[in-house]
């Protein structure tokens, strides 16, 4: 039988990119899953639901009408987010406001929101996905960085607010990934093709990190084979935070 068989699930930001290959996995290991986003995807087998993380009301409606469609909830993958690039000189405060409150309070609302059902759950978690940018200081990423080391310490301060309930919370900090998310902002650069040759080669393995190697990372975090690991900051980020290769 699956790990994962039985198991419902919830993934913020669903529908593209790290979030969507998530979904995907958590189905093919077995899970029943909801996608919610700000514009539902069309993946087969997978519920889709509208929600706006920036907004109480339609977390509250989405988690809601979610555990209805899967009969309860046992994993939330808190997954939706924003970036933003430049220095704190050229970022106004709207900015660091908004990325503040997609990419950390829209976990807080979702996590919140599904609290009744983890309760219920006999292997409930929840699942962030960080940054290399929480740990790792980026050029250009002031308010991104910001909100990401935010989630990164609010991470450990729900795993160990919930661990006496049995309800594990862990991270993901990918580097650098392939997703259409990282497209977009290489699109603002002023020479794209250079831009995403300069993060290429700054990775140690030479690459971007694949969507679909996060959601691995993120199916063993939420896996109820892993019911010993909470708290846990799982780096998938090509070796970009620890290792020093000498270029060549």
């Amino acid at each position: 039988m699956s790990e994962y068989a039985g198991v419902r699930a919830i993934v913020t930001g669903g529908a593209s990119g790290i979030g969507r290959a998530t979904a995907l996995e958590l189905q093919a290991r077995g899970a029943k899953v909801a996608a919610l986003d700000l514009k539902p995807g069309e993946d087969a087998g997978i519920s889709q639901v509208s929600c706006d993380v920036s907004d109480q009301a339609s977390v509250e409606d989405a988690v809601t009408k979610t555990a209805a469609l899967l009969g309860g909830i046992d994993v939330v993958v808190n997954n939706a987010g924003i970036g933003a690039r430049g220095t704190i000189e050229d970022t106004p405060d709207e900015t660091f406001l908004a990325l503040l409150n997609v990419n950390v309070l829209g976990a807080v609302r979702v996590t919140r929101a599904a609290l009744p059902w983890l309760r219920q759950s006999r292997s409930p978690v929840v699942v962030n996905t960080g940054s290399i940018a929480a740990w790792t200081g980026l050029e250009q990423r002031a308010a991104y960085s910001t909100s990401k080391g935010a989630l990164h310490a609010l991470t450990l301060a729900m795993a160990t607010d919930h661990v006496r309930e049995g309800i594990r919370v862990n991270c993901v900090q990918p580097g650098t990934a392939d997703t259409p998310w990282v497209q977009r902002l290489l699109d603002t650069a002023a020479d794209p093709a250079a831009e995403r040759a300069a993060l290429d080669a700054r990775q140690p393995l030479g690459r971007l990190v694949a969507a679909d190697e996060v959601a691995h990372a993120i199916c063993y975090l939420a896996s109820p084979k892993a019911g010993s690991t909470t708290g846990a900051v799982l780096a998938v980020d090509g070796g970009s935070h620890t290792l020093r290769p000498i270029p060549q």
